[in-house]
């Protein structure tokens, strides 16, 4: 259960830095699009004083090319802040990437360590079933020596008990 917890926490604090990236590339796309509404804007604003005619007989007048020119002058400025922001989405896009690949460079990492330490765990389980293994029959073999010893003694005690028993009667 504790593992489960630290995958979750080790995985869950990259994600929640992303999510906090991710609001700022949304506000950068919005405001970006908000640019691009101006420009779509003022462009059909171009369109209609291309088409404005006050001068006599129809023609175009000072004022009305005058007026053309301020209106595309402006959507140049747009285009030019479009670009910049523009870049600046795109670090944040270049950020976001370099932070995903970080988060699974920590993570290849982090899982390599972690199964090394548990190849050298499994090891040592290992080694040490061996040693329980070798201690087990070396205990086994004690507990027949002793046995036998005891036994010995027993019947060591049983003989001298009989010798003394004969000599008392003799």
């Amino acid at each position: 259960m504790m593992r489960y917890l630290l995958l979750l926490f080790f995985f869950g604090l990259p994600v929640a830095l992303l999510a906090q990236d991710s609001t700022a590339y949304e506000l950068q796309r919005n405001k970006i699009n908000a640019l691009l509404s101006q420009r779509s804007a003022r462009f059909g604003q171009y369109q209609q004083s291309l088409g404005a005619r006050t001068g006599i007989f129809g023609m175009q007048t000072k004022k009305d090319i005058k007026n053309s020119n301020e209106i595309l002058r402006q959507i140049a400025l747009n285009d030019n802040n479009i670009f910049r922001e523009l870049k600046i989405l795109m670090e944040y896009k270049e950020m976001q990437v370099q932070q995903v690949q970080n988060t699974a460079i920590a993570s290849n990492e982090r899982i390599q360590k972690y199964t090394q330490a548990i190849k050298k765990l499994q090891d040592n389980n290992a080694k040490l079933k061996v040693e329980a293994a070798e201690l087990e029959s070396k205990v086994t073999f004690t507990h027949y020596v002793i046995g036998c010893l005891a036994l010995a003694l027993l019947l060591t005690i049983i003989i001298m008990y009989a010798k003394i028993r004969k000599l008392r009667k003799a």
